[in-house]
C-alpha cells in the first residue's frame, strides 16, 4: 500500500508534470523565437497576426511582441479588472470615489498621473558610476551583488560613498543618481500637467 498513490496524489503529480512540461515548451519556443532572422520573423508575424508587421517595427521589437503573445497563450493575460484599470490610467481618467463602475466613463475625473521612472543605472550589473571627490576621480562598477571600488566589494552605494569620503552619504545621491531621477520625474509631471484639462 505504501508504493501506491492515492487518486488525488496521482492527479497532483500529473498537474505538476504538465506544468513543468508547459514551462519547458514555452522556454523552448522563446529560445527558438530569439534565434529567428528578420524574414522568418516577418512570416511568423503574418501567421500569428494575420497581416504584415507595421512598417518601421524593428526585428528585435517584432520578436518581443511575438514572445509576449506566446507567453499570453501559455500563461494567460491580465484579468478584466486590471486591464480596465490600466486602460483608465493610460487614458488619464481616475478611479475616484465618485466613479460608478456600472457605467463606462461615468463620473470620470481627469487625473494628472506622474509615474516616476526609476534610474536603474546604479543597479544594472556592468555599469560604471564615476564621481570626483578630493581632487581625484572615483569609479565604481556595479556587480550582480554589490559594488566594486578599489579592489573591494561593498553591499551598497552608501557604503562606497562612506569609504570614499569618510562621512555618511546617501550613495545614489553621492553618485548623482537621485538628481537624475528627480529631474526625470519633474519632467514627467510637467508633461502630464500640460495634457490635463483645466
Amino acid at each position: 500500500m505504501g508504493g501506491q498513490r492515492t487518486p488525488a496524489a496521482a492527479q497532483t503529480a500529473e498537474v505538476e508534470t504538465g506544468a513543468a512540461s508547459a514551462a519547458y515548451r514555452l522556454a523552448a519556443a522563446l529560445d527558438e523565437l530569439a534565434g529567428l532572422d528578420a524574414a522568418t520573423l516577418a512570416r511568423r508575424w503574418r501567421r500569428d497576426f494575420g497581416s504584415a508587421a507595421p512598417p518601421g517595427l524593428s526585428p528585435a521589437l517584432r520578436a518581443r511582441i511575438l514572445a509576449h503573445r506566446l507567453q499570453i497563450r501559455a500563461l494567460g493575460d491580465l484579468d478584466r479588472d486590471t486591464a480596465q484599470t490600466l486602460g483608465r490610467l493610460s487614458a488619464g481618467r481616475g478611479t475616484g470615489p465618485g466613479r460608478d463602475r456600472s457605467e463606462p466613463g461615468a463620473a470620470a475625473t481627469a487625473t494628472a498621473i506622474a509615474i516616476p521612472v526609476p534610474d536603474r543605472r546604479g543597479q544594472t550589473p556592468g555599469v560604471q558610476l564615476s564621481r570626483e571627490w578630493g581632487g581625484r576621480m572615483h569609479t565604481v562598477t556595479v556587480l550582480d551583488v554589490g559594488y566594486a571600488w578599489e579592489g573591494a566589494t561593498y553591499p551598497s552605494l552608501s557604503r562606497v560613498a562612506h569609504a570614499i569620503t569618510g562621512t555618511k552619504w546617501n550613495g545614489p545621491r553621492f553618485f548623482g543618481l537621485r538628481e537624475r531621477a528627480e529631474v526625470a520625474t519633474g519632467a514627467g509631471r510637467q508633461r502630464v500637467a500640460r495634457r490635463a484639462p483645466a
